[in-house]
C-alpha cells in the first residue's frame, strides 16, 4: 500500500490530455487476440472478457488520475489526503498486468528437461539435446512475448562476481612442492580440480591453470566480453536462433578441440533468457525454466539457482523412466522441490517421468507383475508399464508430501502428481498418440494455471480500483457524518482491541514451532557426528576427494558441481531439525480456517471483524446502506490487508533458511582454517579441523543458537506485520475523519468515472458465470466426440 508521501517528489509538469488514452486501439486489439492463440476458443472468450475488464478499469483509473493532477496542478501545497489518493491511483495504474508464472523443470543431467521444453514449445531441436550427456550448462528461461523475432539475452557474471570465482578457483588449484607424486595423482583425478582447470583453459587458454590469481587478473580473456555483460541474439526463425544460441548454453566437452568466440566466454555465463514470438502453444505470461539439478560453484550463480527455484510457483521434477525408481540424485531433487514449497512461492509439485516410450519388451514380459491380460504389442506394454509407474510414484510422492507439508495443502489434492511423457514419441508417434505422450496434458495444465491466475488477478484489480473510486468520490461526498464517527474514538478503541487479539493470535501461531524446534535440536545434537562421519568417509582413501573437500571449505560448507551431487554440509547437519519442524512450518504459512497454527486466516479474521464493525457503526448512526464513507473504509481495509500474504511469503524464506545460515556462520572459521591446509596428508588434516571445529561449536551451543535465531526471525515477522497494519489503519482512520482540514474541498468531479467503475465491478460476476457456462458446454462436447485411435500395433 502506498504511504502518504509526496506523489511525485519533483516539480509540477504539464499534463498531456492524451497521456492516459489508449492509442492505436485496432493494433492493441489485434495484439490481444494474438496473445490468446495458445488457448482453445472457449478459454479465449473468457480471457478476452477479463482483458477487456482490466483495460477499461485502467482507463477509468487513468482518467481519474488525470483529473486529480489537473485540479491540484497550480496549488502551492497539496493536502495529505489528496497526496495519499494520487499515490494509490498511480500505484494501481502502474501495477503489472500479470506477474509471470514460473514453471521450473528441475532435474539431473540427461533427464530430458531440454527435450521436454522443445516438445512443449513445438520446436524439436531448439534447445541443445544430446542423449545421456550434460547439455544445458546454465539456467535457461523460455517464454513467449509480443516481439516479432526470436530473441535471446545471455547474462554474464559481473567483473566482481568473476573475480570472486577466479580467486576460489586458483585457491582450489594451489598445491605446494611438498606434495608427493602419489598425492599429486589423486589431486589431478579430483572432479572439482578438473572442472576448475577446464574453466580457466577455456577462458584464458592452455597453461592458465598454472598461473596464480594476480597473474590471471592481468591476463586477457580469449573471448570478447561486452561492457554491458549482456549479449543479445535475434533471428527471424527458431532454427536460426538455435544455431546462434547453442554454443552459449551447451556444456562444452573437455575433450573437444574446437574453439569459437562464443565458447571462449562460456564460464562467465550466468543465465539465458529466451523470448519466442507470439506462440500458439505457450501463452504470454508463462516462463518455462530449465534448472540444473545441482547449483553452481560460483556464489552468485548458486544464489541465483536457489532464488530461481524459490520463485517458481510450479516445480516439475524431471526424471527419466530408467532412473525414477531409485537413486540418490532423484531423491535429492524431490527433497529440494518440497523445500521450495516451505521457503518459497511454490504451490504445486509434480513428477514428470520422461522417455516413457523406452522399454525392452522381452525383459518387461519376464518381470511383468500384472498377468490378468495378455500383452499383444510393444505399445500395449508401454501403456501398461506407464500406468503402473504413475500409480506407484503417485502413492510414494503423496506420502512424501504428506510427511513434509500440512494435511490441507492443495498439492495433496492434485489429480495429477505424476506425468509419463515422451518427447521422442511426440514427434514420431510410432508407438503412442500425441495425447498418450502427455505433452498436450502439460500444455493444458499451463493454460489452466494462467487462466485461473488471470481471473483472480482481474477480480482483485477491479475490486481494489472500485475501492479507490469510492474513496475519491467520498472526498466530494456532502453527507454530514455524525460526530461520534467523525472523532472515531469508539472505532479506534475497537481497532486497538482487535490488534491486541491479532498479536496474541500471531504469538500462538509461532509458538507451535517451539517444541518441534527443541526436539529437532536434541536430534541434531545426537546425530551430527554420524552425519559428519558419513560425509567425511566418502574419501575412499582420499582418492578423488581431497580437492572436493577443499572446495566445500572454500564455499563455507557448500559445493555444487555439474558432475557431482550437490554437497551442503550445513544443511545436512541441520536436517534433523527440519525433519521435526517442516509440517508445522508449512502449517503456519498455509491458507485455511482461522484455527491452529495458520497465520493468514487470523489476519483475514481481523480484517472481517473490522469490516463488520464499520457496517455496524454505519447502521447505528443512520447511514444509508451505500454510504460512500462506510464503503470506502470497508474497501480500504481489504486493500491494506490484501497484500499482506505476499509480504509474509517474501519473509518466510529468510526464516526457513535461518537454521542453516546460523550454522554456516558459526562454522565459517572452521571452514576457513581447513581451506588453508596444504602439503602432506592435507586431506586428513582438513578432516580433523572440521571434526574439531564442529564438536567445539556444538559444545558451545551451535544448534541452540540456530533455534534462537529462527525464533528471532519469527518475532521480527510479527513486529513487521503489526507495525504495517497499525500504520496503515491509522492513516486510513485519519483520512476518514478529516473531511475538512486534511482533504481538498474542490476536487474534480469524478462521478462519471465512479459510475463506470461501479458497472465494471458488477460485471465481474457476469464474466465468471459466462466462463462456467462455456466450460460446461466444452466438457459436454468433449464427451460426445469420438476418441482418437492410436498408432498401429507393433
Amino acid at each position: 500500500m502506498a504511504e502518504t508521501e509526496d506523489f511525485v517528489g519533483q516539480e509540477p509538469h504539464p499534463v498531456d490530455d492524451d497521456l492516459f488514452k489508449e492509442p492505436m486501439k485496432k493494433r492493441r486489439r489485434s495484439d490481444r487476440d494474438q496473445r490468446f492463440r495458445a488457448f482453445p476458443s472457449v478459454e479465449q472468450s473468457a480471457l478476452k472478457e477479463y482483458e477487456k475488464l482490466e483495460s477499461r478499469t485502467r482507463r477509468v483509473l487513468s482518467n481519474t488520475y488525470q483529473k486529480l493532477i489537473q485540479s491540484v496542478f497550480l496549488d502551492d501545497s497539496i493536502p495529505n489526503g489528496v497526496k495519499y489518493l494520487i499515490n494509490r491511483l498511480l500505484a494501481l495504474i502502474e501495477k503489472p498486468s500479470l506477474d509471470p508464472i514460473y514453471i521450473g523443470l528441475f532435474g539431473s543431467s540427461g533427464a530430458g528437461k531440454s527435450s521436454l521444453i522443445n516438445a512443449i514449445i513445438q520446436q524439436e531441436m531448439f534447445l541443445p539435446v544430446s542423449g545421456e550427456s550434460i547439455c544445458t550448462s546454465c539456467i535457461v528461461q523460455v517464454s513467449s512475448g509480443c516481439c516479432e523475432q526470436y530473441e535471446a539475452k545471455i547474462h554474464l557474471l559481473s567483473d566482481q562476481e568473476w573475480k570472486e570465482e577466479l580467486k576460489n578457483l586458483t585457491k582450489l588449484l594451489h598445491r605446494t612442492e611438498e606434495l608427493g607424486r602419489e598425492e599429486a595423482d589423486k589431486w589431478d583425478r579430483d572432479d572439482a580440480v578438473e572442472e576448475a582447470i577446464w574453466k580457466l583453459q577455456i577462458l584464458y587458454g592452455n597453461g592458465a591453470e598454472r598461473k596464480n590469481y594476480e597473474e590471471l587478473l592481468r591476463a586477457k580473456p580469449k573471448g570478447k566480453i561486452p561492457t554491458s555483460r549482456i549479449i543479445t541474439l535475434k533471428a527471424e526463425e527458431a532454427g536460426e536462433l538455435s544455431i546462434k544460441l547453442d554454443p552459449y548454453i551447451r556444456t562444452q566437452r573437455r575433450d573437444w578441440d574446437g574453439e569459437s568466440a562464443e565458447t571462449q566466454i562460456w564460464p562467465l555465463i550466468k543465465q539465458v533468457e529466451v523470448t519466442l514470438p507470439k506462440s500458439e502453444l505457450i501463452p504470454e505470461g508463462v516462463v518455462l525454466v530449465d534448472i540444473p539439478g545441482t547449483g553452481d560453484f560460483n556464489s552468485k550463480r548458486d544464489e541465483m539457482w536457489k532464488k530461481t527455484i524459490d520463485k517458481c510457483s510450479v516445480i516439475w521434477v524431471i526424471s527419466d523412466i530408467e532412473r525414477v525408481s531409485g537413486g540418490r540424485a532423484h531423491e535429492n531433487l524431490l527433497n529440494e522441490s518440497i523445500k521450495a514449497c516451505q521457503r518459497g512461492f511454490c504451490r504445486d509439485v509434480a513428477l514428470v517421468v520422461t522417455k516413457s516410450d523406452k522399454l525392452h519388451l522381452p525383459e518387461y514380459l519376464r518381470e511383468r507383475k500384472v498377468r490378468n491380460q495378455a500383452i499383444q504389442s510393444q505399445r500395449e506394454a508401454v501403456l501398461e508399464r506407464n500406468a503402473v509407474i504413475k500409480l506407484q510414484r503417485n502413492k510414494i510422492l503423496k506420502e512424501k508430501l504428506t510427511r513434509k507439508l500440512p494435511a490441507d495443502s492443495k498439492v495433496l489434492d492434485a489429480s495429477d502428481l505424476v506425468y509419463t511423457v515422451s518427447a521422442q514419441e511426440y514427434w514420431q508417434q510410432a508407438l503412442l498418440t500425441e495425447e498418450e505422450t502427455e505433452i498436450p496434458k502439460l500444455r493444458e495444465y499451463i493454460r489452466k494455471r494462467l487462466l485461473d491466475k488471470k481471473r483472480r488477478m482481474v477480480t482483485k484489480y477491479v475490486t481494489e480500483a472500485f475501492g479507490l473510486l469510492l474513496l475519491t468520490d467520498s472526498f466530494n461526498c456532502t453527507e454530514n457524518l455524525p460526530n461520534e464517527f467523525l472523532h472515531m474514538s469508539g472505532l479506534r478503541r475497537f481497532v486497538e482491541e482487535r490488534m491486541q487479539l491479532l498479536e496474541k493470535a500471531i504469538d500462538q501461531c509461532f509458538a507451535h514451532v517451539v517444541q518441534p524446534l527443541q526436539e529437532g535440536v536434541r536430534n541434531a545434537r545426537a546425530s551430527y557426528r554420524r552425519i559428519l562421519g558419513a560425509f567425511l568417509v566418502r574419501s575412499r582413501g582420499n582418492q578423488g576427494f581431497h580437492q572436493t573437500l577443499k572446495a566445500v571449505c572454500l564455499k563455507n560448507g557448500i559445493y555444487a558441481s555439474r558432475t557431482l551431487t550437490r554437497i551442503d554440509l550445513n544443511e545436512a547437519i541441520t536436517q534433523p531439525i527440519y525433519d521435526q519442524i517442516d509440517p508445522v512450518f508449512g502449517g503456519i504459512f498455509r491458507a485455511g480456517k482461522p484455527t491452529g497454527s495458520a497465520l493468514m486466516p487470523h489476519i483475514d479474521a481481523f480484517k472481517h471483524s473490522l469490516q463488520e464493525k464499520m457496517t455496524e457503526i454505519g447502521i447505528r448512526n443512520g447511514w444509508k446502506y451505500d454510504s460512500c464513507k462506510k464503503s470506502f473504509l470497508i474497501q480500504e481495509i481489504s486493500a491494506i490487508l490484501g497484500d499482506m500474504e505476499e509480504h509474509i511469503l517474501r519473509k518466510k524464506r529468510r526464516i526457513y533458511e535461518s537454521l542453516t545460515t546460523s550454522v554456516q556462520s558459526d562454522l565459517k572459521p572452521c571452514y576457513e582454517e581447513a581451506a588453508q591446509i596444504t602439503g602432506k596428508k592435507a586431506c586428513e588434516r582438513m578432516k580433523d579441523v572440521i571434526r574439531r571445529g564442529v564438536d567445539q561449536q556444538v559444545a558451545e551451543g551451535m544448534f541452540e543458537r540456530a533455534q534462537e535465531r529462527m525464533q528471532h526471525q519469527f518475532q521480527q515477522l510479527k513486529n513487521g506485520i503489526t507495525e504495517k497494519v497499525k500504520g496503515s489503519i491509522a492513516t486510513m482512520l485519519t483520512l476518514a475523519s478529516s473531511q475538512g482540514d486534511g482533504l481538498y474541498k474542490e476536487l474534480a468531479d469524478v462521478k462519471s468515472e465512479y459510475r463506470e467503475m461501479e458497472k465494471l465491478h458488477r460485471s465481474l460476476r457476469e464474466v465468471a458465470e459466462n466462463a462456467v457456462l462455456r466450460r460446461g458446454m466444452q466438457e459436454f462436447l468433449l464427451k460426445m466426440s469420438p476418441s482418437k485411435v492410436g498408432p498401429p500395433t507393433t
